[in-house]
């Protein structure tokens, strides 16, 4: 997959299709947000703003402290 290059919806969706896909699975630590930011060539600040959009899809969890995890799937 093509990393974009551009603001946090594109950091954003990029993500989500990363977790959609399997990428990263259920229940999995995320890279930190310094990580995130050298992957996607942003600033930590723009990383923050596409998590803000993540876990607002209950895509993701932030624990303060403990990092990003990828939402476990609520049943159906």
């Amino acid at each position: 997959m093509p990393i974009p290059t551009g603001g946090y919806r594109e950091v954003a969706e990029d993500l989500a299709a990363r977790i959609t896909s399997g990428e990263y699975a259920p229940g999995e630590r995320l890279p930190t947000y310094n990580e995130l930011s050298a992957l996607y060539d942003v600033s930590v600040t723009t990383v923050q703003r596409a998590v803000i959009v993540l876990q607002t899809r209950g895509l993701v969890i932030g624990l303060q402290g403990r990092g990003l995890w990828v939402a476990e799937k609520s049943p159906t």
